[in-house]
């Protein structure tokens, strides 16, 4: 396949729409099931590329969960406790221990289930059937792998009434160096951003506190690559293999922490006891809880536990979870990574990650405040990497 015909671009009116290869060689992707649009390749191809270089540099199945050309979600394969389980309402699958593929999909799914509502999702290894079997009950649409196990293909192609896109990408493709793109009827080209994340990125070390442990630096890893596909302003929170909050696209800083921050913050509170064991009636559906828990912890639009209301969703009235308790338990949170994909230009960012347990740092650093960033950071005997390298995306 040369080219392939999409329904229309980035919106209805944007007509005709195609993707294809610019030298006339075959696409390095074969559509198995569905028809993807514009919007779904962008996703496809920028989360491919997380996933893929994920298990190149950590050596584990990763998985990661995209909406609107940014990650909500990345994860390597590593176990889930009984509580992240029931917290990514995976505790009902069979065989997920024994796939550390489905790992990866479970926590890169769960972490941030508002957002991941209607994702594109991408897998480093070939689907198996335990995977597939969970992708086939959440709302998404799409999915880009490099294979499938047939059985597994067969569950993802009954998605939909046989309408769910499933796309297998070639995993030795190697894209041009050059790269290009128009705007406004004007070609731009850069290189490939090929830069290389890795543990020798984290090397300079500029705090008073030097100990990085295995586990830390893998989280930073697993931030900076997520970084590296996600829309700057961007900021990563991290920790046990996984994203737990991206605040991407902003144009403050301080903005892109205090957005990742709340995620990672709600991804702490679904696992306390107290949203854990919410009474929830049965038939409740899936994406009604991911609402009402979201409900339950921000106290937004609507009060799930006011009287009229919880009764449409719980067996009993719930207690509120008050902002003390809340602050009392993510208290109890640590060792918690954070990348940022250009320097923290003021201290307060620092003071933010602190309040959702960050530990450990990676940014670029270059800032004329660098001093004042470092300062604050060894208030909190953290751990500092300048790596000098900005990792913006567009």
């Amino acid at each position: 396949m040369k080219e392939f015909e999409l329904k229309y671009g980035c919106n209805p009116n944007q007509k005709p729409s195609k993707i294809y290869m610019a030298d006339g060689s075959e696409l390095p992707i074969q559509i198995l099931s569905g028809r993807p649009g514009y919007i779904n390749f962008l996703d496809a191809f920028n989360s491919w590329q997380l996933v893929k270089e994920l298990k190149e540099v950590l050596h584990m199945p990763a998985a990661a969960s995209f909406k609107h050309v940014s990650p909500t979600s990345a994860a390597v394969g590593l176990p889930l406790s009984d509580k992240l389980k029931k917290a990514c309402l995976v505790n009902d699958v069979k065989g997920l221990d024994e796939s550390p593929l489905a790992c990866a999909y479970a926590r890169a799914r769960g972490t941030d289930r508002l957002c991941s509502f209607g994702d594109w999702v991408a897998l480093s290894d070939v689907c198996d059937v335990t995977t597939a079997k969970m992708i086939k009950r959440e709302v998404s649409d799409g999915v880009i792998a490099p294979g499938y196990e047939p059985e597994a293909l067969e569950i993802l192609k009954q998605k939909r009434d046989g309408g769910y896109n499933v796309v297998q990408i070639d995993p030795d493709y190697v894209p041009e160096v050059r790269e290009t793109k128009q705007v406004f009827g004007i070609t731009f080209e850069q290189g490939r951003n090929n830069f290389r994340i890795d543990k020798e990125l984290l090397s300079n070390l500029v705090t008073a506190n030097k100990e990085l442990p295995e586990s830390a630096a893998r989280d930073l890893i697993i931030a900076l690559i997520t970084l590296k596909y996600t829309q700057s302003n961007s900021v990563c929170y991290a920790v046990d293999g996984q994203a737990i909050g991206v605040g991407a696209g902003q144009q403050s800083r301080i903005h892109c922490t205090r957005l990742a921050g709340t995620k990672a913050d709600t991804w702490f509170l679904r696992q306390s006891d107290k949203v854990l064991n919410l009474p929830f009636k049965k038939g409740v559906k899936r994406t009604d809880k991911d609402n009402v828990i979201d409900g339950y912890i921000n106290q937004n639009e609507e009060d799930v536990t006011a009287d009229g209301v919880w009764q449409r969703y719980f067996t009993e009235q719930p207690a509120p979870f008050t902002k003390e308790e809340q602050q009392a338990y993510l208290a109890t949170c640590e060792d918690v990574a954070l990348g940022s994909d250009a320097f923290f230009p003021f201290s307060d960012n620092i003071e933010r990650a602190y309040r959702s347990g960050v530990k450990y740092v990676a940014e670029p650093g270059g800032s004329i405040r660098d001093d004042a960033v470092i300062e604050c950071a060894d208030k909190y005997n953290m751990v500092m990497a300048f790596t000098g390298m900005r990792l913006f995306h567009h």
